[in-house]
């Protein structure tokens, strides 16, 4: 499944259900580019997840409303709740295993 791109205008339909990784990023943000392959492959992969990126400086509202601080911050909704957070660059298998 390919990356989608979350604005406020489809959020709420996109991660209200099933398991979604939502990505905060910003196109200047080096540690970003860094992870960008990664969330491209697990996207590839995984079948059983919807696989998504917001740009920060496209959306500021849901950054503020998910108290998005430092990019890249990684959130993992289960039909519409978070339920794990992380940020910063880490391994193939560590973000996944975010979506576990």
């Amino acid at each position: 499944m390919s990356i989608m791109h979350l604005t406020k205008d489809n959020f709420d339909s996109i991660t209200s259900s099933g398991l979604v990784l939502v990505d905060f990023w910003a196109t200047w943000c080096g540690p970003c580019k860094t992870m960008a392959p990664i969330v491209e492959e697990i996207a590839e992969e995984r079948t059983d997840i919807k696989v998504c990126k917001i740009d920060v400086d496209q959306e500021p509202e849901l950054a503020r409303q998910y108290r998005v601080m430092s990019i890249p911050t990684f959130l993992v909704f289960k039909d519409g709740e978070v339920v794990k957070r992380d940020m910063g660059v880490m391994s193939k298998d560590e973000l996944e295993g975010l979506s576990v």
